[in-house]
Order: C-alpha cells, then sequence, then structure tokens
C-alpha cells in the first residue's frame, strides 16, 4: 500500500460546486460536483470533498480528508432562524487523515481526530478520538483504525498495540 504522491496542483473544484469568496482550500484539494464552501471554512492539502456536501464557516478540514458524497456539517448548535449566531459559529474541526462517510452529519461543536473514521449515515455528536471507527447516531466508537484506512482493532477501548496487518505500521 502506497501513500498517494501530492502535485502542488491548485484546488479542482467541479461545477456546479461553489466556493465562496474567504474560503481556504489548500493544494491538491478536489471538491466534487454540487458542492459549497462557505467563506471561513478552511480545506486542508491534499482533502477530497465529494458530491453534494456543504463545508460551512466554522469547519476546518485538515490534510488528506476524505470527505464522502451527500456529508453534512453544521456550525450552530441550536440554530433559530430568529436570533443568528453569526459571526460567532460553534466550530467542527476534522484533522489530519480521517474519513468522513456518505451521508454523515457531524453536529458541531465537535472534533474528529487523526485518522478516524466515521462510518457512512453516522451521526456525530460527541469528539471522536484519533484513529476510532465511529457508526450509529448518535455514533459510538466500534473499533480502530490505522493510518492506511484498515481496521485493527473491534470494540470501544483501543488495544495497547495498533500495529495494521495491511501496511504494518503502528498508529
Amino acid at each position: 500500500m502506497q501513500r498517494r504522491t501530492r502535485a502542488g496542483a491548485p484546488p479542482r473544484v467541479y461545477p456546479p460546486s461553489v466556493v465562496a469568496e474567504g474560503a481556504a482550500l489548500g493544494s491538491d484539494v478536489v471538491v466534487g460536483a454540487f458542492c459549497f464552501v462557505a467563506g471561513g471554512a478552511v480545506v486542508g492539502r491534499g482533502t477530497r470533498i465529494q458530491s453534494h456536501t456543504s463545508v460551512w464557516d466554522g469547519v476546518v478540514l485538515g490534510e488528506d480528508v476524505f470527505v464522502g458524497p451527500g456529508a453534512q456539517f453544521t456550525n450552530v448548535r441550536h440554530p433559530r432562524a430568529a436570533f443568528p449566531r453569526a459571526p460567532r459559529w460553534d466550530r467542527t474541526v476534522v484533522e489530519d487523515g480521517a474519513t468522513i462517510g456518505a451521508q454523515a452529519t457531524l453536529v458541531a461543536p465537535v472534533r474528529v481526530g487523526r485518522c478516524a473514521m466515521v462510518g457512512a449515515g453516522a451521526v456525530v455528536t460527541r469528539d471522536v478520538p484519533a484513529h476510532a471507527v465511529v457508526a450509529g447516531s448518535p455514533a459510538r466508537v466500534t473499533g480502530w483504525a490505522c493510518e492506511c484506512g484498515e481496521t485493527v482493532a473491534r470494540g470501544e477501548r483501543a488495544p495497547d498495540d495498533l500495529r495494521c496487518p495491511a501496511c504494518r505500521a503502528t498508529a
């Protein structure tokens, strides 16, 4: 298993996606079709955002984050149309190497740790530890993942040894 090389290319944004003025996109970023990236959102180098996803102000995606189709980010825990929260958004942070599955919802404020995996359709209402695999509504830890994405252990408790059978790395 080999890590993808970065070319240092400018971000690729597929139409009819919209990236608002003030959004920060790193090099080698890909934004799929029918996405919206708000001003104030931060998208790190090498991150992939699949179609039908909105990344709002107050959302920070680290480097090499994978965001599946239709994933949803929020920036207000208790929204009310008559009581705007702008510009004091709740923050959602997804750390380097994490994966957000298709149709997952992250309810701000929340932090997804480095190399964590959020399962498809999960509803994340609490912080996710680094390397944790979470699933369900609300999301709960079901296992532990390597940097390469392979599951290295099952269960809620992190094992003492996170050695990966696929790439031989230790998390």
